[in-house]
């Protein structure tokens, strides 16, 4: 397991066979990952991923294609003229290399799978059929956020905003091959975004812990990742600049990923995709401002779930949703979904429909 707190070095293999590389300046390692394979790069626009491509294809060989154009909330119709321009190379890349966020890394997922074209996908997605359609070219995820855990997961969020639908693709064979984590890459993030991710990771790792798929291992991963962001979240937000802090949150959040990926998330993410399409919430806001809510009905656990917890908050359960309000309070966060723009009728409706999806049926509680 990930020591959070040793230096920012690690090669290891997870049980679903990604290589972990994670180490300041990994980066320079990707040529080698990417070897003599034909390969396409994925980043979202601007500078920085442009100087980061043009970095590696100099120290590589150029890519058949830079899909460079990844907005937050991979949606449908950027999709489909994405994966259009990818099925339109004359020569397929052998190997996908995903530099960003978590929206970076999904639309990877997706465009590996899309065999000629989105319409495959979504298929798959709206009608749970079509796998045999699909294919599942290698990806190499490098993120440059730590938050989503993406690059240790096998599924990708994908948003239909034209009827307000959130899909997730979900197959074993997208695990990334490779994850490379390089916290020199997160220097320089906004604290909005510092805020919103390392938010998202912590409800990642609560939302492993109170979830029918729990295990001794994904609780042990989740309670390491859990106490490491509450500790490092708010010294980070103060010294963003810091690398040793920047190391620390991106292995709270590969461990996090860790986490979750043996057992997906729970009611909080149920309840925050809605909150998210209809108020442009973002992500990691709208999945954690619920969490001292939660932690509310889970004071009388007995089970794994409140042994764990009883690890990260103390003996007395009780005072656990007061710990997680002060927590991201302190953060500017508000707990209270007016404030997200939600109403009071609306929130009932919500909450009702939230335990009725996939998500809402892994949590332990009612």
């Amino acid at each position: 397991m990930i020591n959070p707190n040793a230096p920012a070095k690690l090669s290891e293999t997870c049980e679903s066979g990604t290589q972990i590389t994670y180490d300041a300046g990994a980066i320079d390692q990707i040529p080698s990952l990417i070897g003599d394979r034909q390969y396409c790069v994925v980043i979202c626009g601007g500078p920085f991923f442009a100087a980061l491509t043009d970095t590696l294809a100099g120290n590589s060989h150029p890519p058949v294609i830079v899909i460079d154009d990844v907005v937050p909330n991979p949606d449908f119709a950027l999709l489909a003229t994405q994966a259009a321009r990818f099925a339109s190379l004359p020569v397929q890349p052998e190997v996908i290399l995903a530099l960003g966020g978590g929206s970076v890394i999904d639309t990877a997922k997706v465009l590996a799978s899309a065999n000629g074209g989105f319409a495959n996908v979504e298929t798959f997605l709206v009608s749970n059929t079509g796998e045999e359609n699909l294919t599942a070219i290698p990806i190499i995820a490098v993120p440059t956020t730590a938050g989503t855990g993406s690059e240790v997961t096998c599924w990708a969020t994908v948003w239909d905003n034209s009827s307000k639908k959130k899909y997730s693709l979900n197959r074993p064979a997208l695990y990334p091959e490779h994850a490379v984590i390089d916290p020199e890459l997160m220097l320089g993030k906004s604290r909005a975004l510092t805020i919103s991710t390392g938010l998202d990771a912590l409800s990642h790792a609560l939302e492993s812990i109170w979830n029918v798929n729990a295990s001794e291992a994904s609780a042990r991963c989740a309670v390491n990742a859990a106490l490491e962001i509450l500790e490092v979240l708010p010294m980070l937000v103060e010294d963003p600049g810091s690398l040793e802090l920047r190391a620390r949150m991106a292995g709270a959040s590969l461990m996090s990923g860790m986490a979750f990926s043996k057992t997906k998330t729970a009611i909080a993410h149920s309840i925050s995709w809605p909150i998210s399409l209809h108020h442009n919430v973002i992500h990691g806001i709208a999945c954690s401002f619920t969490l001292p809510i939660v932690l509310k009905s889970m004071a009388g656990d007995e089970g794994l779930c409140g042994k764990s917890l009883k690890q990260i908050f103390g003996e007395d359960l009780s005072s656990a949703p007061r710990q997680m309000t002060d927590f991201l309070t302190s953060l500017g966060v508000s707990t209270h979904p007016k404030d997200h723009g939600v109403s009071p009728e609306e929130w009932v409706g919500i909450v009702d429909q939230a335990f009725m999806g996939g998500r809402g049926l892994n949590f332990i509680g009612t």
